[in-house]
Formats: structure tokens, sequence, C-alpha cells
């Protein structure tokens, strides 16, 4: 859920490109997420209220939870949250996990929530990179977009291939998918 919370902060600060790397390191026992896109940015004032659970700059609600909630769980592990963001340059978020502790959450349908994101927002450009063991999956909606050529993003039949390409990809690379 962490994941479609960054996309969805991205796609209302209006971003046309969002990159997610999950880099999965087993020697320095880490799991990092790392988002970044171009969207309208936050001044330096914004970024150092994010992660308080009673801030927001939704006009639809008192609170924002998802940055307070994902930096929770980062500490949580021994990891850490960090937010860099500049007004109309966009934003990156990191967040890092120590691998194996028992209260890091699951990574859970990762493909799930990128495909949901891509097919849902096609004219955004997304890259998808997913890193275990040295060995790395990308996955780019430009290269995509290319291949199918005037097929639209949004079409079942895209998703459904997609959802098998993506998942065999992460498999070959030693990625355990969990839903």
């Amino acid at each position: 859920m962490h994941i479609m919370d960054i996309f969805q902060n991205s796609i209302r600060a209006n971003a046309t490109i969002i990159s997610l790397d999950i880099v999965e390191d087993t020697q320095n026992n880490s799991l990092r997420l790392s988002f970044v896109d171009n969207g309208h940015g936050m001044s330096a004032e914004i970024s150092n209220k994010v992660t308080d659970p009673f801030f927001t700059t939704r006009k639809t609600r008192n609170v924002g939870m998802g940055l307070p909630l994902l930096k929770q769980n980062t500490e949580r592990t021994g990891g850490f949250l960090k937010i860099e963001s500049q007004e109309g340059e966009g934003s990156r978020i990191t967040a890092q996990f120590v691998l194996d502790h028992l209260d890091r959450p699951v990574l859970g349908d990762v493909p799930g929530a990128v495909l949901l994101t891509i097919t849902a927002n096609p004219e955004i450009g997304f890259t998808y990179t997913h890193t275990k063991a040295e060995k790395s999956y990308c996955l780019s909606t430009s290269e995509i977009k290319t291949a199918l050529g005037d097929i639209p993003l949004n079409s079942p039949m895209v998703y459904q291939y997609l959802r098998e390409m993506v998942t065999e990809n992460l498999n070959k690379i030693g990625v355990t998918l969990t839903s």
C-alpha cells in the first residue's frame, strides 16, 4: 500500500514521469524503495511537515497518513525515510528497511500496484526497476508503448500480458512475490 500511496502523491503533484527503484540487498541486509517524480515538488517547509500525521495538503481531510506510516514502518526496522523535494522540480522519496527485520512489511503485490497505476494513467511515463543479488529487471512504459504501437496501455489484454511478463521476469531474478 505504501507504493500505491506514493504513486498517488506523484499523480496529484501532476507528475508526467514517475520511477520506482526497489533494491533488495542481502549483503547489506537492506531493502530500499526509491521513488522519483517530476511533479510540482514541495517547499522546504512542507517537506519538513509531510511526515506529521496531522498535516496534509489535501482539502478533503485534516490528516495525512501515507508518509507518516511509511516513516514509522521504516524506523521500526532500524531503517529511515528520506524526502528530497524542490518546488517546480519534483520529489525523491527513499524508504530503507532492514531486510530481515521481523517488523518489515512484505513487499506485497508490487507488479499489481505498478501495472494498475500504469494502466490507469497511460499518459504518465513510468519506470520500474527491481534489483536483487546484482540481477535487475526494468519495465519502462516508453518501451512498452513503442512495442505496442497503437494498442493502448489500458487495454485489458495489455494488462494481462504485462502482468505475466513482469511476474516471470521478477521470478527470474529471484524476487519472491506475495499478494
